[in-house]
């Protein structure tokens, strides 16, 4: 990165305005873009943006390498076609639904995105430059994305500290309904189950243990955002709330009669998927660096990545490395060594040729 990248961020929130710090840790000229005077001084103030002007002036400051659009989810995608009208280079959005505004924004500088952190601090009164370190930031590329610009999200994503994977748009919406969504409404109606027995019994809430403010922790989450959430991903939601609801009923069968083998069998299952989830990066000597030739056109590294995702491999560093002598390039991957012959053969099923070697 060098001094004289700018970005645009609309709406400096809690995300917007740790994009900004975090930009501007690493070098970033910042403007930000907010329609509440207070939090346009508070954005200055704490350093989350170098510039910080009104939405009324959005176009005249829409040129720049990058626009990172932090508003929500049913708003976004005419601020996005503004970006891109005002000349913006490459256009991101954090939006937690993907599929409304991927189909609505058709353009190679649009790169959909959201990434999995957050805070229980509201606005920015929560925004870190490390808000992002060691998090999820699903990138979801439509048809239309240019793989340049889809590289470029992904290079300044992994600069932030986060570890960007590729999911296409409904296929997230699916996921986070499950990971995401459905838990943040089940914590909040837990946490009123727990609010509404302590009217009558007021030492409940004292006693409430380390698991269950764990497990209700999200419910104290800036409510406003979430009838919009709902609503632009109310099918893949309900679904969820379906299986689960359905799930519960199961489990009641299962406590009422009394059958503690299935109890423990429910149990162990959860404790076993619970302790299996993803944690931290492997180490150099447990990567693999795989090269794959490719066709110099566009969606080329967009379908190498959704394969990645598709087998559950993760990609800790990517590049593509275009030919000077005709219409081929390579993309240059870096994966787990014990997940490397499973992307490899996925890929040759795919018709690509690529060849892996262990970093030393």
């Amino acid at each position: 990165m060098t001094d004289s990248r700018t970005a645009v961020v609309v709406g400096v929130g809690l995300i917007g305005g740790s994009v900004g710090l975090a930009l501007r840790r690493a070098g970033w000229t910042v403007t930000g873009v907010e329609k509440s005077a207070e939090r346009r001084a508070q954005a200055l103030a704490i350093g989350a943006v170098d510039v910080a002007v009104t939405p009324a002036e959005l176009v005249a400051v829409a040129e720049c390498d990058l626009a990172i659009v932090a508003v929500p989810v049913s708003v976004a995608a005419p601020i996005v076609t503004d970006l891109l009208a005002g000349g913006a280079a490459v256009v991101t959005d954090v939006g937690s639904v993907k599929g409304p505004i991927a189909a609505e924004v058709a353009d190679s500088r649009f790169v959909p995105g959201h990434p999995m952190a957050g805070s229980e601090q509201d606005g920015l009164d929560g925004a870190s430059a490390d808000l992002f370190s060691g998090a999820t930031w699903v990138l979801s590329p439509t048809p239309e994305t240019d793989d340049s610009a889809f590289a470029e999200v992904r290079q300044v994503v992994a600069s932030l500290g986060a570890h960007a994977i590729n999911v296409p748009p409904e296929r997230h919406d699916t996921l986070v309904a499950v990971v995401s969504h459905v838990p943040h409404l089940t914590a909040a109606t837990l946490m009123r189950l727990a609010d509404g027995r302590a009217e009558e019994h007021r030492s409940l809430l004292r006693l409430a243990a380390g698991g269950f403010r764990d497990m209700t922790r999200i419910a104290a989450g800036h409510p406003s955002i979430w009838p919009d959430i709902c609503a632009q991903n109310r099918t893949a939601i309900v679904e969820v709330l379906d299986q689960l609801v359905g799930d519960l009923s199961g489990l009641r069968e299962v406590v009422a009669e009394g059958d503690e083998a299935k109890l423990l069998a429910h149990l162990e299952g959860a404790r076993h998927a619970r302790r299996n989830l993803p944690t931290t990066a492997p180490g150099a000597e447990a990567m693999s660096e795989m090269r794959i030739p490719v066709l110099d056109r566009q969606g080329e590294i967009a379908a190498v990545a959704t394969l990645a995702a598709d087998l559950d491999v993760n990609i800790y560093d990517l590049e593509i490395a275009h030919s000077t002598e005709g219409p081929r390039g390579v993309i240059v991957v870096l994966v787990e060594t014990a997940m490397a012959e499973r992307f490899q053969g996925g890929l040759m099923a795919l018709g690509y040729r690529p060849s892996v070697r262990a970093l030393d």
